[in-house]
């Protein structure tokens, strides 16, 4: 199995390399940035509105999105943070209403995080263009189709999580 380093060499010959290959790549990276910029676009907005901090709401799409209840240590992992920050973060969220802490209630040390529902209703009309968009995007392609675009969406995460995980 490849390091991350060896993937990252491996993309970087093929972006620069000739022909259409480097041209698709290229494109794609182009699109990707595009994508990214949109939504990152309406996250800063959501978080100035209700006076947040973009990580604020990279905490809660953690949490929303979350298989099993979101602990402040997983969050720290997932978002790359120290406890602190962290701290700070959900103090945050919790003072302007997204989540709440809830103590499990077999070991009262540990703590799940929780979107509060009249937040996660709020942020849903607020995210609703982008839902739209995505809805419309769909539209444009079978169910085959999609399922790649799933496949590629997952891989791209997949390696960055690789990539982010990396000591550098």
């Amino acid at each position: 199995m490849a390091t991350a380093n060896q993937r990252g060499q491996h993309a970087r010959e093929r972006v620069t390399g000739t022909g259409a290959e480097a041209g698709d790549l290229q494109a794609l990276a182009v699109q990707m940035r595009r994508m990214n910029g949109e939504i990152n676009r309406l996250v800063q907005s959501f978080a100035g509105t209700h006076g947040l901090h973009a990580t604020d709401v990279q905490a809660l799409a953690a949490i929303l999105d979350a298989r099993e209840p979101m602990t402040p240590g997983r969050l720290r992992e997932h978002l790359g943070l120290t406890s602190g920050a962290v701290t700070a973060c959900v103090d945050r969220l919790e003072r302007a209403g997204h989540v709440r802490r809830v103590r499990e209630s077999t070991d009262r040390r540990v703590v799940h995080l929780h979107y509060v529902p009249d937040a996660r209703a709020a942020a849903r009309t607020y995210f609703r263009p982008l839902a739209d968009a995505a809805a419309a995007a769909r539209a444009r392609f079978d169910d085959d189709e999609l399922a790649i675009v799933l496949r590629f969406l997952a891989a791209m995460n997949e390696e960055l999580g690789l990539v982010r995980s990396d000591d550098r």
